[in-house]
């Protein structure tokens, strides 16, 4: 019997496409900054300030829509341009976190634990991004 030997994939030699790419790595540092600012507005409220309380809710709601944006570049990166598709469902579980957030603000049992889920969260989806890694296509 003879074997088939099918030629390598030639997308497997490509990187994953830089305009994607890059798209993504834009949104989880806005995603990172917001919630910097976020936290920052939360310790500042939580001191006192009813006028940062209410900026903190606010910035969370841009924590939000960044984070809509961000699983739609993270799929985009995954499905189309055959990248990892982790950061895909870490983006969905920031956008699930911080709707819980959303719902929590009163416990801070709560709140404040999956705050910080929510930076780790970021902050390995960021270091992912902007690694050389991240340019490599799945096979």
């Amino acid at each position: 019997m003879q074997e088939v030997v099918t030629p390598p994939s030639t997308a497997q030699g490509r990187p994953v496409s830089a305009g994607l790419l890059y798209g993504l790595r834009i949104l989880v540092t806005a995603q990172a900054v917001a919630l910097v600012v976020a936290a920052s507005f939360a310790g500042q409220a939580v001191q006192g300030g009813e006028d940062l309380a209410e900026t903190h809710v606010m910035v969370g709601m841009v924590v939000h829509l960044i984070a809509l944006l961000q699983i739609v570049a993270a799929v985009l990166v995954w499905r189309p341009g055959r990248g990892a598709g982790w950061p895909a469902l870490a983006s969905l579980g920031l956008l699930l976190i911080g709707m819980g957030q959303h719902f929590s603000w009163e416990m801070l049992g709560t709140h404040v634990p999956s705050g910080l889920a929510l930076f780790g969260l970021t902050v390995a989806v960021l270091i992912w991004a902007w690694s050389p890694r991240a340019a490599v296509r799945r096979p």
